[in-house]
């Protein structure tokens, strides 16, 4: 079984003498230039060997330094937005020593944990939950009536996202003491769009903002007094509203510091000293390059915001052997596409990670990138549904949860043709509880209408792709895991596929193996190591979720002793659940074993080593058949 790296992390000797951020508050000034220089060396070491998200720590080095510097955890709170840019504050807090095992099973948790550490104070993983869970805190502290601070830290991509804007909007009524870090550096995972993006790069590059932000920074430097504040902010409020008229953050009631360089260390120092003082909302813009001190990040912050093992001299990586199924999505449905003119592809943010960037770069006018929005993306394209489009919507498993409501209110109910494409279907591995696609059956099957479908192998994909483009009577969905399946070469022209139709690819008399997805491979050789103890096996591909075959079914489950379904999903509502529902419905009592994930929430590691881990293998399989037969 993988366990995390045994290698000794790539230590500096300032870095290696903290242990907690008190450590960090005894450094002398000049000291924590040096320490970052240090951070940096151990980030770009370290995760060349185990992955993660390297650009996006990069650029907050300064920033994580000087809250530690100047506040203190865990009787202040950092509430960061996503947290996979929480690996320095890791380092910080105690567990530089074991930067070398994040990602890696018992290592360290790619994001931010409140069982890791006292630290931690909220765990996230999404998009848009730093300022309303902040808030939160600053209220309970307000009822408390204690004087820690709360900081939240953003990305400007965050500010695309409803919780971030709702937040916003409650701010000013709900504390007076409350810190927001804009941390902008023009990208979430791909550059950023829409106009709150466009505000951000304008309010940076304007000429006339330009001139007077070195003012404006001198404004945080010198707080000798009232008069001086006033007189400076009025400087700075004057100048931003030469520029915009109506400024953002203000309107919200939050009293808005910067642009300032998020590089500056004793600027930032000095910045937050300042910001601690204050009763009053404020929201604190920096700027910060994402990648900074590595250039291959800097380069191509993409490839960077989150990556698997690289060569630490040039950043390359090795390549895939086999089209990942994110890559035979892209290429599918942009060739689909070119034949069809009612079809357009919508995504959240995630060009790069969904490969629909093969769509932008052929196909622009019809690619929309809504950014961190999968509630407005779902509603979106029902919009375009209703005028005769055909929208594929590409977004991961685990962040479609968000768009739950639309799918039910607005899709089924008035039976649109959206067709919701769930990349990272099943286990995302090294990414942990946060990222894993394990639920997206449970919150799908039971909506009435709606064709959900998993494909065994590449080839089966494409025909599944085919299928849900000329499928015109109501929702569809198809699940699918990161990487590839198995495979196997894709036909020249795509099937359609009957809906709700299995496929039976052997007969049997005393077991029937039911392998949905990814899982068909593991039924294959539980299939066979039954047979070499004498046993008639059935092996069934499912294809559909819902509907399911119920003919088959139940023809299996009526001359076959034992059934088991095989899933890469939560078994709790899962499609061992469909089947096992759909044989007491129908009073038939053969008994159903299922392979799928405890009603848990599954941590990190290498997928082979979660899977032998919790039972999630052949071996398994047949010793739960076997016992069924005795």
């Amino acid at each position: 079984m993988t366990s995390a790296s045994s290698e000794p992390p790539a230590l500096g000797p300032l870095l290696r003498a903290i242990h907690s951020p008190d450590d960090v508050k005894k450094l002398a000034d000049d000291e924590l230039i040096e320490l970052a220089a240090e951070v940096r060396h151990s980030l770009i070491n370290s995760l060349s060997k185990t992955g993660g998200h390297l650009g996006p720590n990069l650029g907050v080095v300064e920033l994580s330094i000087a809250l530690h510097r100047v506040f203190s955890t865990p009787q202040d709170k950092f509430v960061f937005d996503v947290a996979h840019q929480g690996y320095v504050h890791k380092m910080l807090t105690g567990r530089a020593d074991k930067i070398h095992t994040i990602r890696t099973y018992k290592g360290l948790n790619g994001f931010l944990l409140r069982s890791e550490s006292e630290h931690d104070a909220y765990g996230a993983g999404h998009a848009g939950t730093a300022l309303s869970a902040a808030l939160g805190m600053a209220a309970a502290r307000d009822l408390a009536g204690h004087d820690n601070h709360v900081v939240a830290v953003a990305g400007d991509a965050a500010f695309t996202c409803g919780p971030t804007l709702e937040a916003l909007n409650n701010i000013a009524g709900t504390t007076r003491r409350f810190i927001v870090v804009l941390n902008d550096n023009e990208w979430s995972i791909d550059k950023n769009v829409g106009a709150i993006a466009r505000y951000f790069n304008d309010l940076q590059t304007h000429h006339t903002f330009a001139a007077v932000r070195a003012k404006a920074a001198d404004f945080v430097e010198k707080v000798a007094g009232k008069a001086a504040r006033t007189l400076a902010h009025k400087m700075e409020e004057s100048a931003k509203n030469l520029i915009f008229p109506n400024v953002l953050f203000e309107k919200f009631g939050l009293r808005y510091y910067g642009p300032i360089d998020g590089h500056d260390l004793p600027l930032l120092v000095r910045t937050f000293e300042h910001l601690k003082t204050l009763h009053e909302p404020v929201v604190l813009h920096i700027i910060t390059e994402k990648g900074r001190g590595y250039q291959p990040a800097l380069d191509n912050p993409g490839k960077f915001h989150g990556l698997g093992t690289y060569q630490i001299n040039d950043g390359s990586t090795d390549s895939s052997p086999t089209p990942t199924c994110s890559d035979i999505f892209g290429r599918a449905v942009t060739d689909f596409a070119k034949k069809d003119p009612k079809i357009v592809a919508i995504t959240a943010a995630m060009p790069g990670g969904t490969k629909l960037e093969i769509f932008k770069n052929e196909l622009p006018d019809r690619y929309f990138d809504v950014g961190i929005a999968e509630e407005h993306a779902a509603l979106f394209a029902c919009g375009l549904a209703t005028e005769g489009f055909r929208p594929f919507l590409a977004i991961y498993s685990t962040f479609m949860q968000r768009a739950y409501d639309m799918i039910i209110h607005d899709m089924a109910l008035q039976g649109l043709p959206v067709r919701l494409c769930m990349d990272r279907g099943g286990l995302s591995g090294d990414d942990g509880p946060t990222h894993h696609g394990l639920f997206d059956i449970g919150y799908l099957r039971h909506i009435p209408g709606i064709v959900h479908m998993q494909p065994k192998d590449e080839d089966e994909f494409v025909d599944m792709l085919h299928t849900m483009a000329a499928y015109d009577a109501g929702p569809s969905a198809i699940r699918y895991p990161r990487g590839a399946i198995k495979g196997t070469p894709v036909k020249k022209r795509p099937q359609l596929l009957e809906i709700g139709k299995a496929e039976v690819v052997a007969d049997g008399t005393d077991v029937a193996l039911l392998g949905l997805g990814t899982m068909f491979e593991m039924a294959e050789r539980a299939k066979a190591m039954l047979e070499a103890k004498g046993l008639s096996v059935a092996l069934i591909n499912p294809r559909f979720i819902k509907p399911l075959d119920t003919a088959v079914i139940e023809s299996y489950a009526r001359k076959c002793r034992v059934i088991c379904t095989f899933e890469d999903h939560v078994l709790m509502h899962g499609f061992g659940a469909a089947v096992i529902e759909h044989l007491h419905a129908a009073g038939i009592r053969t008994p159903v074993e299922r392979i799928g994930w405890p009603d848990e929430f599954i941590e990190h590691g290498k997928p082979d080593t979660l899977r032998e881990l919790h039972g999630l293998t052949a071996e398994a399989a047949v010793g739960k058949v076997l016992a069924r037969l005795a």
